[in-house]
């Protein structure tokens, strides 16, 4: 046969001859691996648990079944097999304290950048392509920093567990928001390594109109990347 008929029986066997119909799922605290229909996965309570309990504390399993219509709900709860020490660390006090620690860090750096923002604006003798490089580089830590912060005063305005539950709109634009800033500080450092590159393997470098096209990686890029992301997600796992 030809690879134009091999390819179609291949797309045919993989999509309509294919018996896992209960695809990879993540529930926030456990990773479900693909199953047939009436199949029953158990899974072991997440080691999350043994942060907040005890040593010798009893875990049980969870379940879920695949149906036809995907995975069921699960059976029994986490809460009912995952005991956790109760005169000890409770959940909610574990994140608040997790969101103590990244706090400070995050203002340590925000201010941080910002002075090195102003001190590298203030002086002309400092304005050189290199320097504009390291200045996009510490506004998108300065952009993750307040995205963290944007993202910390709506989704944990209350400080329970439950945050991970929410649908509104405000919370799901906080975190396309939240995403972009994270790729674009990736991406800005990845252009730090790229200038250098460049220095090394050119003899004649034309910086200023290298540096447009960095703008638009460093920028451009993540917002192509999350916008996908975000209709994607829109349109297919719209949860959460």
């Amino acid at each position: 046969r030809s690879y134009k008929q091999r390819f179609k029986s291949m797309i045919f066997h993989v999509f309509l001859c294919n018996p896992l119909v209960c695809r990879w799922m993540w529930d926030n605290l456990t990773c479900w691996e693909p199953a047939k229909i009436g199949q029953v996965v158990w899974m072991p309570c997440p080691e999350l648990f043994e942060v907040m309990s005890e040593e010798n504390d009893e875990f049980g399993k969870v379940s879920r079944n695949c149906t036809e219509d995907g995975w069921s709900e699960m059976f029994p709860h986490y809460v009912d097999v995952c005991p956790f020490n109760e005169n000890g660390t409770s959940p909610d006090l574990y994140y608040v304290s997790v969101k103590a620690l990244y706090t400070v860090g995050y203002s340590t750096s925000l201010v941080s950048l910002t002075t090195a923002m102003v001190i590298l604006c203030r002086f002309r003798k400092l304005h050189c392509t290199r320097n504009f490089i390291h200045m996009n580089l510490f506004v998108s830590f300065i952009l993750r920093a307040i995205s963290v912060f944007i993202k910390d005063g709506i989704l944990y305005a209350e400080e329970d567990s439950n945050h991970c539950f929410i649908h509104t709109v405000e919370c799901k634009a906080v975190m396309v928001f939240f995403h972009y800033c994270v790729l674009s500080n990736y991406f800005w450092l990845f252009i730090e390594g790229l200038y250098l590159f460049t220095l090394l393997v050119e003899t004649f470098f034309p910086e200023k109109r290298y540096f447009y096209w960095y703008t638009i990686i460093g920028w451009g890029t993540p917002t192509i990347c999350v916008a996908v992301w975000a209709v994607l997600r829109a349109h297919f796992d719209n949860i959460g």
